[in-house]
Parts: structure tokens; C-alpha cells; sequence
């Protein structure tokens, strides 16, 4: 049963230079074309209108940078396919300062019932040198119209380790982002993706970023900042009051199954992870003839089930289940990896308790080195079944 969509919009007013997103200049016809395009792509695989689900995921790109016609015909489009009235979580991705009014107003009254805002850093000059169209007083501006208007389930993105960016000046947005009080704060830390300007620059040795052991004073400062809010850590990047953590990205990190519709996006079914075509005109043209605009399809089998759960399940605080483990996969994750439980937890970077097996504090620097041990040779499932 799949009971979440992800739905990219990849229109921007401009292109960070950190971003490596399918993402492309907004210009009104090609985001009509494109709209165009993404109904028919949502008609081939949803059969019959307002199919009940648990998340829908609206991101980008910008979803706002589109004008407030092609808003409502979006709204209006996920309303006929999807029973917003019955999902229990329906967000929209939006960049401060293209966030009117007005397009609060639609997203309002069409369902949906959470704005994540890529606010990244509070500082005008560093804003710039991302590439970011938007200045503090947008952030300030459109917190307070998304409360006034009703939206208040409201997250934040922040980045740090930044180019030029020192611990105090991290320090400094994290101190102003919390005084928003907000449910929900996302922050990750810079990585340097190729085919961007961030790329580019640091090839010619003319950026570079904090060393490393600043960035991992900068992450423990953001753990214990938030914490000390009353907002808790529920995931590595992810930090929430109870009760507002984003059902959507739990689905990711359960290992579940979700719809993904849009240019490049990605979409996990039984069995199988599909990948959509990126460039504009060929996603259009492909989704508009056969509504299945589709570049790859990587069939995913019993191995690499078992590895994206243990390594997304450990990205959560909460951990994995153990019980649920062997539900799910018929086996028992303490005979399956039990020379990697025992080395993990000697180094004291796991620990298994109350059925429940989770990095430790001292373990989530680590993090990768961690996902990496429970990679495994297909040759030991087969020795097990």
C-alpha cells in the first residue's frame, strides 16, 4: 500500500549556488507547460481521483516561485487526484519573500496544513554569497503572515559550515531561528555537489569551507541549542516539539513506499526505485505521450532492503525496531549482523535497548562509518535462508 507522494515543482526565481536539485529559471510558459505535463503524469498512476493518503510532499526547486494562477491549478490539481481532507500531513515547500499573502491564502484553502521555508542562515551578506534571493526581513515578513493567515505548523531549514562562516556567526542564526519558537527545524551541514557554482569555485581553491572539526562544534552547539528549546532531536539533521515531526520524511527513513511525480524525482515501490527524467523538455514531452516520464528503474531486492533499513532507520533517534526487522524480513537482525552489532557496540557508536537498536550520542559523529557496517554480501543472505 503506498500512502505518501512526493510532487517536485523545480521552478526558481534564481539558482543557489550550493543546489544541485533538478531545478530550472522560472518562466510562466514553461511552468504552464509543465503543470500540464505533471496532471498526466499523476492521472497514469493514481486510477481513480482523491486516493486516500497519509503525506503529500510538495517540494522543489521553489513550489511558490510559481504565479498565484498556476498555484491554485496545482492546489486544485492534488485536490482531484488525493483526498487532502484525510491526510494527516500536506506540505509545501516555499522560499521566504515569494511567499505572499495571496499564495498563503490558496495553500490555505486548499489542504494544506505545513510550510517548510528554506530560510538557511540569518545573515544578509551570507544570504548573498549563497545565491539566495531572499533578506532576513522576508523571513520575518512571512513567519508572521503564515501565522496571522492560520499555517502555523511552520519548519526552517538552516545550513551551517558555510563558506566564511565562523562558529559565533552560526551560533548567531541559530539564536534568531529560535526565537520563532517554531514546531519543526531542519540545519545540514554544506556539502560541496558537483555541477554547481559552490563546485566550481571550490576546484579553483577560490572557497572553502570551516575545518571540519568547527563544523562539528557547530553541530553539537545546534544539538544542544535545541534541545535546551525544548525541541528534540528526532532524527541526525531533524529537530522537533513532540508531535511535529514530518510524518512525510518519517516515510523515507522507515524504508516505506511513496509516489514520486515530477522532473528527476524519485519514487520507491514494491520491489523496484524509479527515477524520472530531468531536463524540462524531455520530462514534458515524455509525460505528456505516455504519462510515464521514466530515465531508470533500479529493481531493488532483499539485500538492499535490509542495508536502506538499518541505514535510514539509524539515521532516527529512535532507532530501528528489532521486532519489527525480523517481521518485516523474516530474519533476526542480531544472527544477521552479529559480528557488526558487537564491534559497533564495543566502539560504543550503537547500543540495543528496550528492543531497539540506535547510534549513541558518541556514535552520531560517526554516522557513516556506522551505515557503511551494515552493507553486506548477498552470499550471507543466502547462507541464512
Amino acid at each position: 500500500m503506498i500512502t505518501s507522494a512526493y510532487i517536485h515543482i523545480p521552478f526558481c526565481e534564481k539558482i543557489c549556488h550550493y543546489c544541485d536539485f533538478t531545478k530550472f529559471f522560472y518562466e510562466e510558459k514553461m511552468a504552464d507547460e509543465y503543470l500540464v505535463a505533471l496532471e498526466n503524469e499523476i492521472a497514469t498512476t493514481i486510477n481513480k481521483p482523491r486516493q486516500k493518503m497519509k503525506t503529500i510532499f510538495v517540494g522543489g526547486g521553489t513550489p511558490t516561485a510559481l504565479n498565484n494562477r498556476q498555484l491554485l491549478k496545482l492546489v486544485q490539481m492534488i485536490e482531484h487526484y488525493f483526498d487532502v481532507d484525510q491526510v494527516s500531513e500536506y506540505t509545501f515547500e516555499a522560499n521566504p519573500g515569494d511567499l505572499t499573502k495571496e499564495k498563503i491564502k490558496i495553500l490555505k484553502n486548499h489542504g494544506v496544513t505545513r510550510i517548510s521555508m528554506g530560510v538557511q542562515v540569518m545573515d544578509d551578506k551570507m544570504l548573498e554569497q549563497l545565491g539566495r534571493l531572499h533578506r532576513i526581513k522576508d523571513v520575518y515578513q512571512n513567519v508572521n503572515d503564515l501565522i496571522q493567515i492560520g499555517l502555523t505548523n511552520i519548519s526552517i531549514d538552516l545550513m551551517y559550515s558555510l563558506p566564511n562562516q565562523s562558529f559565533e556567526g552560526f551560533s548567531k542564526t541559530l539564536e534568531e531561528a529560535l526565537q520563532f519558537n517554531l514546531p519543526h527545524y531542519s540545519a545540514y551541514s554544506l556539502q560541496i555537489e558537483p555541477k554547481t557554482i559552490f563546485y566550481q569555485r571550490y576546484k579553483k581553491g577560490t572557497l572553502t569551507k570551516p575545518p571540519e572539526e568547527i563544523e562539528a562544534d557547530m553541530y553539537e552547539h545546534l544539538r544542544k541549542e535545541m534541545r535546551d528549546h525544548g525541541v528534540y532531536q528526532y532524527e541526525i539533521s531533524n529537530f522537533a516539539k513532540p508531535g511535529y515531526e514530518s510524518k512525510h520524511n518519517l516515510t523515507y527513513w522507515n524504508n516505506e513506499y511513496y509516489y514520486g511525480f515530477g522532473a528527476g524525482s524519485h519514487g520507491y515501490l514494491p520491489g523496484k526505485r524509479v527515477i524520472n527524467i530531468r531536463p524540462h523538455p524531455q520530462y514534458v514531452q515524455a509525460a505528456i505521450d505516455t504519462g510515464k516520464p521514466v530515465l531508470h528503474v533500479e529493481e531493488i531486492g532483499l539485500k538492499e532492503r535490509i542495508e536502506e533499513e538499518m541505514f535510514l532507520g539509524l539515521r532516527k533517534s529512535g532507532g530501528v525496531s528489532l521486532d519489527q526487522f525480523e517481521r518485516k524480513y523474516q530474519l533476526k537482525m542480531e544472527t544477521l549482523y552479529k559480528e557488526e552489532l558487537i564491534t559497533l557496540q564495543q566502539r560504543g557508536w550503537v547500543i540495543i535497548d528496550e528492543g531497539f537498536i540506535r547510534l549513541t550520542e558518541e556514535g552520531k559523529p560517526f554516522g557513516n562509518e556506522v551505515f557503511q557496517a551494515f552493507l553486506m554480501d548477498s552470499n550471507k543472505l543466502e547462507f541464512l535462508h
